[in-house]
């Protein structure tokens, strides 16, 4: 930590107490750190190549979903706006497909390093000497990574739409902006909770590279191999050679959703797909008698939401928890000076 930075947050306790016995405020502290660490975030050159590359990634979706958006609109001409979202090119996935995949990119590189890396230059130590309180060290980090994270997703949402709107020449509905914006809202949460799991191993681990590994390798689990042994676990409880009835197979495929709904990855993709396409009207498997007297036609935004709810209140969680371990582990650990 700079020296300037260090008179900043003595600045901001000079008026707590005239006898000084009274305890600093927990905002100010707080407060103190967040701007800091919101301006390291802004002037690091890792973040602008973050940038660049979630640029680069949203610019190459809108391209393939312009390029494929008048077949699309001739065989369903309604909710022509969130087809710039969900269409995918002939070799360019969709801004959904590539924010699924990228987006935990940017929560770990906010935060694979940063504990560890203070504990490994010495900042850590003087940081903890200033008259704040421990817990807004760690507050301070994630509340500012969490800010950087909903003003990233958010910016590229209305950079989307803006560049569709001027192509297409299509003015969206209010509901078609209110599911891109719960859309936005999902993918800010789905980032932030990989922002807290790489908080958390920045605390466990010493080392930068060794936490940055362990966030890389759980992202790579769950976005390519979790399907994988979600399938060899169902075959092995529900063998092909023994499912002789309809139960059977609907206890099969129930489990094997069930156990794909604990990937991050599996349960963000769900929602988004739920509240991106009005045609979907659930989430689960619907048998032949549930279709008797059904009429096709499109959910509202408001009966999506209740569809994806759950999935809403399952990220919150794991974002929640994953964040509560870094804080306990961080609170509890030993700050040694060098």
């Amino acid at each position: 930590m700079t020296k300037a930075i260090q008179e900043k947050i003595k600045a901001s306790f000079l008026d707590i107490g005239k006898n000084g016995n009274e305890k600093p405020e927990r905002s100010y502290g707080l407060g103190a750190l967040y701007r800091k660490e919101m301006a390291d975030h802004i002037r690091s050159k890792r973040f602008l190549i973050v940038l660049f590359l979630i640029l680069l990634t949203s610019c190459a979706s809108i391209y393939g979903a312009l390029s494929s958006l008048s077949d699309a609109v001739a065989s369903d001409s309604n909710y022509i706006f969130l087809k710039l979202f969900t269409l995918s090119g002939n070799s360019i996935p969709s801004f959904t497909s590539f924010i699924a995949l990228l987006g935990p990119f940017v929560g770990l590189t906010l935060g694979f390093d940063a504990i560890n890396s203070e504990r490994s230059e010495g900042t850590l130590n003087r940081l903890v000497a200033q008259p704040i309180y421990r817990d807004a060290v760690i507050n301070g980090k994630f509340l500012a990574g969490a800010a950087i994270i909903f003003l990233m997703v958010f910016s590229m949402g209305l950079i989307i739409g803006a560049v569709g709107l001027l192509f297409s020449g299509i003015l969206p509905t209010s509901e078609e902006v209110g599911r891109v914006a719960v859309f936005l809202f999902f993918t800010a949460i789905y980032i932030c909770f990989w922002l807290a799991l790489s908080i958390f191993f920045s605390v466990i681990c010493r080392h930068a590279a060794t936490s940055a590994m362990a966030v890389i390798a759980l992202w790579i689990f769950f976005a390519l191999f979790m399907s994988l042994v979600v399938s060899i676990v169902t075959d092995v409880i529900y063998p092909a050679s023994q499912i002789q009835t309809a139960g059977q197979l609907l206890d099969q495929y129930n489990l094997q959703l069930n156990l794909n709904r604990l990937s991050p990855y599996y349960l963000y993709s769900e929602a988004v797909s739920t509240i991106m396409n009005p045609a979907v009207r659930t989430t689960n498997i619907i048998l032949p008698q549930q279709l008797s007297g059904a009429i096709n036609g499109y959910l509202s935004l408001g009966q999506s939401l209740l569809l994806v709810w759950p999935h809403l209140t399952g990220l919150l969680a794991a974002a929640a928890i994953a964040f509560a371990a870094s804080y306990i582990c961080f609170m509890r650990s030993e700050i040694r000076s060098r």
